[in-house]
């Protein structure tokens, strides 16, 4: 019985993430708040976001190339805008994707709304 209880703990050892915590530690993008991210930061997270629209079939590839025409806060969020005039549809021409103050993704549509 001995030898099972020994061999049970030892086991644990192996499967047990350490848990670490002090100055610069991440909680990845949990919805905690740690304050208002740089509109360079949101810019960023948009061009990325532009790219996964892109490679799920959501946005046109004509979207590749197009850069940010600004960011600005709206209320309790960012809003970043796009602007193709590649596009045919004038309703279509204006990408707008919304970020929480602390860069966390939203949505993204063509109405600013």
């Amino acid at each position: 019985m001995r030898n099972i209880s020994t061999v049970l703990l030892v086991s644990s050892l192996f499967f047990a993430s350490p848990v670490m915590a002090g100055a610069g530690h991440d909680h990845g993008s949990g919805g905690h708040s740690h304050g208002q991210i740089s509109s360079e930061k949101v810019i960023n997270k948009a061009t990325e976001k532009v790219k996964s629209l892109i490679e799920s079939g959501k946005l046109d590839k004509s979207w590749a190339d197009v850069k940010a025409v600004g960011a600005s806060t709206k209320g309790d969020e960012w809003v970043v805008t796009y602007k193709n005039d590649k596009v045919s549809d004038a309703a279509k021409q204006t990408l707008y994707i919304f970020f929480s103050l602390d860069g966390i993704y939203i949505a993204a549509n063509f109405t600013g709304k």
